[in-house]
């Protein structure tokens, strides 16, 4: 099959546009931001979502089928474009401009649901892996404190690897929130340096899970909502072992104890 098919040229002033998708101001007020990688744009054409424009070298585009392209202005760049577009060493072949998610107000967790809580993550790459171990525990959605690093930052996105495609994430002021959850009587678990060994722990399946800053932990006004302190013990037998884990590998750990006890 005949694949080939005309491109539109990159102009100086989309061109200057996408350099400031980079930037949440920019993002906000243009309400877009981009997705970068083969896999990751191949999954966008398949998942229904609009998608403004599409940014690729000549030979990715020639070899997706046009049929999956051709409802998409597609503009052609080399790959030096890609690299000072993307700001990475080595450059994706292909990215693509969406608009902002519109997610809904957050809610709760309803029977038998968990819902991620989040207090001032500031890294990106934190966010987006626990945005894509979410996904990989069946978690709908995390609750960001308004502080939380921006969701459509490309490093989010790109550390999600698709889960952003799954995952809903809201911003909400945190504490109004926990304490919607407090009047509703919906347990509230958050990992501590100190709480409760939480393989002795009996977890409930209707819970909220609030996991701290990655270098201050769960602030003290987060942490007076927190009805159950949990903690990850180290195992380590003797001497001085590490002061604490990573804050996406503590919630790959915790979320992984939460799955195991709702299946017993």
């Amino acid at each position: 099959m005949n694949n080939a098919f005309s491109f539109v040229p990159l102009s100086n002033a989309l061109y200057k546009r996408l350099s400031q998708l980079h930037d949440k101001k920019f993002r906000k007020e243009y309400k877009q931001f981009i997705v970068s990688g083969d896999k990751l744009v191949r999954e966008l054409l398949v998942s229904g979502l609009k998608i403004d424009y599409i940014i690729a070298e000549a030979g990715w585009l020639q070899e997706i089928d046009k049929r999956a392209v051709q409802r998409y202005t597609c503009y052609a760049v080399d790959e030096a474009v890609l690299k000072k577009l993307s700001g990475q060493v080595t450059p994706n072949r292909v990215m693509a401009v969406l608009p902002l998610f519109a997610h809904a107000k957050a809610v709760l967790p309803s029977k038998n649901e968990r819902i991620i809580a989040l207090d001032c993550i500031q890294d990106p790459g934190n966010l987006g892996t626990i945005i894509r171990l979410a996904d990989w525990f069946g978690i709908d959605h995390i609750v960001c404190s308004n502080d939380c690093a921006d969701f459509y930052n490309p490093k989010v996105i790109q550390s999600t690897m698709g889960a952003f495609l799954r995952v809903k994430v809201h911003y909400t002021n945190l504490e109004s929130y926990l304490q919607e959850a407090r009047n509703a009587n919906v347990p509230v678990y958050g990992a501590f340096l100190k709480g409760e060994n939480i393989y002795n722990a009996s977890l409930a399946k209707q819970a909220i899970i609030v996991m701290g800053n990655e270098s201050k932990g769960i602030s003290d006004k987060i942490g007076s909502y927190v009805t159950q302190s949990i903690t990850i013990p180290s195992f380590r037998v003797g001497g001085a072992g590490s002061e604490s884990l990573n804050v996406a590998v503590a919630t790959a750990i915790i979320c992984s104890e939460f799955a195991r006890q709702s299946m017993l």
